[in-house]
């Protein structure tokens, strides 16, 4: 019978994988208009076979009573790297899913993500994103980014936090993300999982992403500053300076 226990206390704290169990990580601060949002979308998924890890940043709103009140488990926060890696050291299931706290999705989203990664064998995945709301600017804005991680989905992975999809082994092999990288740690993340695992965009699973920074900062300005960032990536490696003082932690 011990060895029955000590499988069971395995589960429990995370060091064995349930395959198909979808460990969904949220790194949130200060979160609470846009968290119940993405809540109801995951409780309405045709895919049954979840988990929700709120990793919190020490949020000053009802961030944490959200997602406690809505079954989510309560992970150490920080910066989106450090809230992501904290969550999938005590996930449960064989695929992480890291969202950002303010995405949201059709219901289908996770069963479409889970039977595309096994129908293609894919260890590594990124979704394609789109602007909630109807803006003319903002869906070019998108577009083209979608375009960029298609094209360059073969030799160069890139990929958005607000939706990425890795098998636990593989976000373990790759060291998880990278906590020194100022921006675009989702990006250096997927590039990494890559080298020792499958990547694809997912063709069948889209996330609609909030447009409250571009509407705060200006559109302009932040898409200047991820492009930039694009271009600085290539020619001169990760990006661990605040060059372009993005604020990771930003929240309306």
């Amino acid at each position: 019978m011990l060895w029955i226990f000590c499988i069971g206390q395995f589960y429990k704290e995370g060091l064995i994988a349930k395959e198909d169990m979808i460990s969904i990580i949220i790194p949130a601060f200060n979160e609470e208009k846009y968290l119940p949002k993405l809540l109801d979308c995951i409780k309405n998924q045709s895919y049954k076979d979840y988990e929700i890890i709120v990793a919190d940043a020490s949020s000053k709103d009802k961030t944490r009573q959200t997602a406690k009140s809505n079954g989510c488990r309560i992970a150490k926060g920080g910066l989106p790297a450090a809230g992501r890696n904290s969550g999938a050291k005590s996930a449960k299931g064989g695929i992480l899913l890291f969202l950002d706290a303010d995405v949201q999705f059709g219901k289908n989203f996770l069963e479409n993500a889970i039977d595309e990664m096994k129908r293609k064998n894919l260890d590594v995945a990124g979704c394609y994103i789109s602007p909630i709301g109807n803006n003319f600017v903002d869906k070019i804005f998108f577009g083209i980014f979608n375009l960029w991680v298609f094209a360059t989905q073969l030799f160069y992975p890139n990929a958005s936090g607000g939706g990425i999809f890795c098998r636990k082994w593989l976000h373990k092999k790759s060291t998880g993300f990278d906590e020194s990288i100022k921006l675009s740690e989702d990006m250096d993340y997927v590039k990494r999982c890559g080298k020792h695992g499958k990547f694809r965009i997912l063709r069948s699973a889209t996330t609609y992403v909030s447009m409250r920074r571009f509407e705060k900062e200006g559109r302009l300005k932040v898409g200047l500053k991820l492009l930039l960032s694009a271009f600085y990536r290539i020619f001169f490696g990760e990006i661990r300076s605040d060059v372009f003082k993005y604020d990771l932690r930003y929240r309306k």
